[in-house]
């Protein structure tokens, strides 16, 4: 229903432009990586293929944060937890696939549960041999602890900063458990060696394309899904409990349910980018359940303009870009250079990258529009 209202308005141009973007770039980006030869000035090299992919997960991360930070006023700094979680789902999925090719050649045991002498497969693995069982998954462990999470805290009427700090708290506590070798998922190395995704093998060239394109498009997707929300009467009220929540709750509205509602959604698209980005990195390890990747998702979305849909996009791509750069380059100033930005957008871009154009842009407008209209058959004077 959200949806339909949404197309019979029609997509803004912004993002009209955003989705032929991502469509583009999900076919021309594999196209030059397989039909082309290395030796071709337009190639683009397979291990570029698997950073680009990464970076656009880690733009559906920021989309997602967006959702519940932009447009419903909740500083999430623990969405890392429902991108590790859909990671997770995906790494156990992968790992099943390994069968007996495994170092113990174990054909039901993944290694890590030989070599922890672990006797039968835990119950909570059972079923990541089926795709199908892995992606619902993917979707239903992030979503439910969101939903959870959530209900708790959302009636229990917590906001501002003590909701941020137990966002965070509460991805610390997965990172804590992740270690633990009996929890059953690899301890501290997490899961890894994969070998097979849906019977192609992951390092293949053809498959490290395809998982390029699956990217962009979910990208695609998780935008048009974003902004038929905001786009709603629903958006409208999330904005609402954004803005002012206790006059929303005056005229009758639960905002615990608005925000509910815009916290699952938003950890199920955290989910999906954790989930596609575990097979093109190859790994998935308690690291990322780290309360510092949460904030620097916090930081890209800022950077690009958190309540502009477009901006986390910009923002993720932009620091992730120079972040690839930086560690190439000058390792050792990273932290300084993200610390710094931070500091720089909040006090100079408090919205963001896109929030100063479209500032800018706006501004322009407004000069047009007091410009007096030249008489009716007056001609211009040339300026001497």
């Amino acid at each position: 229903m959200i949806t339909q209202r949404f197309l019979s308005n029609g997509f803004s141009p912004r993002i009209q432009l955003t989705l032929l973007l991502l469509v583009a770039v999900a076919i021309l980006v594999p196209v030059l990586n397989l039909a082309l030869p290395a030796d071709n000035p337009f190639h683009v090299p397979t291990y570029l293929v698997a950073l680009f992919g990464k970076y656009l997960c880690y733009a559906l991360l920021a989309l997602a944060l967006d959702l519940v930070w932009g447009y419903c006023g909740i500083l999430s700094l623990g969405h890392g937890a429902f991108f590790s979680l859909g990671g997770y789902a995906m790494g156990m999925y992968l790992m099943r696939q390994i069968g007996s090719r495994g170092v113990y050649a174990n054909p039901i045991l993944p290694d890590f549960m030989v070599f922890l002498n672990y006797r039968e497969l835990p119950w909570f693995w059972l079923g990541f041999d089926h795709f199908w069982f892995a992606a619902l998954m993917v979707m239903a462990v992030p979503g439910l602890l969101a939903f959870v999470f959530g209900w708790f805290a959302f009636r229990s009427r917590v906001t501002g900063v003590y909701l941020s700090i137990i966002t965070q708290a509460m991805t610390y506590a997965l990172l804590l458990a992740f270690f633990r070798n009996d929890m059953g998922f690899g301890g501290n190395n997490g899961l890894t060696d994969f070998k097979d995704i849906v019977g192609f093998p992951v390092q293949a060239q053809t498959t490290r394309a395809t998982l390029f394109a699956l990217s962009a498009l979910a990208l695609a997707l998780g935008v048009v899904v974003t902004a038929a929300i905001v786009g709603s009467k629903y958006g409208k009220l999330m904005i609402a409990v954004r803005d002012a929540e206790p006059r929303t709750r005056f005229l009758g509205w639960r905002p615990e349910n608005v925000k509910l509602f815009a916290f699952t959604v938003s950890a199920v698209m955290a989910g999906i980018a954790g989930a596609l980005y575990v097979p093109q990195v190859g790994i998935i390890n308690p690291g990322e359940f780290a309360p510092a990747n949460s904030i620097e998702v916090v930081v890209w979305t800022a950077v690009g303009g958190r309540g502009t849909i477009i901006g986390p996009i910009i923002g993720a791509l932009l620091v992730n870009g120079a972040k690839s750069w930086f560690t190439g380059a000058l390792p050792e100033l990273w932290l300084f250079a993200l610390g710094g930005l931070f500091i720089f957008v909040t006090l100079f871009l408090p919205k963001g990258i896109l929030g100063l154009y479209d500032q800018w842009t706006g501004h322009r407008r407004r000069i047009r529009k007091q410009e007096p209209a030249p008489l009716p058959g007056a001609e211009v004077q040339p300026a001497e």
